[in-house]
């Protein structure tokens, strides 16, 4: 009677809504092991800067948590395994008239809907460059920034956050871009949006993990109900990217408070069962979680090993 009354009211599934990453991710590690619930950052309140230009004559800037690919680190290409190995400690650069191959193999972004062939639906440079030869901002920072995607919320409030706003000051940047990909990256990218807002520099976060930002209480936020690691749109889809970009950029000019959302129209596949699959202990096995638990524990100690190199 329940699925009748669905089919006849247009009812979507209940599972079709935003993915709950904290809820799962604490009950994912919990499972494997760690008893002790990790503290999500959490405010009521966020900071807010309206543009101080029109766009069109706006200096324009990205906040990445794509790692510069080091073939000295090992695998980190399309589907490749979590690589903690291929993890970056300190806020780095790059220089936007130049191409770069940025990659995501050392975050959690969703493995088995997505595969990461394409780094425009995380790197919106091409995007943004093509905005600024056809006016829409004024032009492209110099440098983009790397944010690192740290479990710490001191390191990134006390540590990169200063940094990157630093070097946006340094660049003369007027508005930010900021992309996050696992679901400690669009944590890391909320703490660092708040810190530009209460410096001056107007932001927006292009996510797919809205109750972690929303938690946080961003500024802007422009949702994408898409897997992890599509924060800048569809792989291989340009119009999406396009549009998406164009969204973030309407939300910059449009919002009028803090904590303003604006959801995509775009859905990434008429059948919505892939957010039951992300980290959902339901859908794993004992002996998986325990493959997984021996997997964790390995990559911890690489990438302590990295920190203290």
């Amino acid at each position: 009677m329940s699925a009748s009354r669905d089919d006849e009211f247009g009812f979507a599934p209940d599972y079709d809504s935003p993915v709950p990453y904290m809820q799962r991710t604490r009950e994912y590690y919990t499972a494997i092991g760690y008893t002790t619930p990790y503290r999500w950052a959490h405010y009521t309140q966020a900071p807010f800067q309206p543009l101080k230009k029109p766009l069109a004559k706006s200096r324009v800037t990205i906040i990445t948590t794509a790692a510069p690919y080091d073939p000295t680190k090992g695998d980190q290409g399309p589907g490749a395994a979590y690589n903690g190995g291929a993890k970056f400690y300190q806020v780095y650069d790059g220089d936007t008239s130049k191409q770069h191959d940025l990659r995501i193999s050392h975050i959690g972004y969703d493995r088995k809907h997505t595969t990461a062939t394409d780094n425009g639906t995380w790197f919106p440079l091409p995007q943004l460059l093509k905005a600024s030869a056809v006016g829409r901002i004024g032009e492209v920072s110099q440098r983009f920034f790397g944010a690192p995607t740290n479990r710490s919320h001191r390191v990134t409030l006390d540590t990169d956050a200063p940094e990157i706003l630093a070097r946006c000051l340094a660049d003369k940047v007027d508005v930010a871009v900021l992309v996050p990909n696992c679901p400690v990256c669009h944590q890391t990218t909320a703490l660092v949006a708040r810190h530009l807002e209460a410096n001056g520099i107007p932001t927006v976060v292009m996510g797919c993990a809205k109750d972690i930002i929303e938690h946080a209480a961003v500024p802007r936020f422009l949702f994408s109900d898409f897997p992890l690691g599509n924060s800048a749109g569809k792989p291989h889809d340009v119009a999406s990217q396009a549009q998406t970009l164009e969204l973030a950029l309407t939300l910059l000019e449009s919002a009028s408070g803090p904590q303003t959302t604006m959801q995509s129209p775009l859905r990434w596949s008429e059948d919505a069962s892939w957010k039951l699959d992300y980290n959902n202990v339901a859908q794993l096995s004992p002996e998986e979680l325990a493959r997984r638990r021996a997997e964790f524990d390995k990559q911890k100690e690489i990438a302590r090993g990295n920190r203290a190199a």
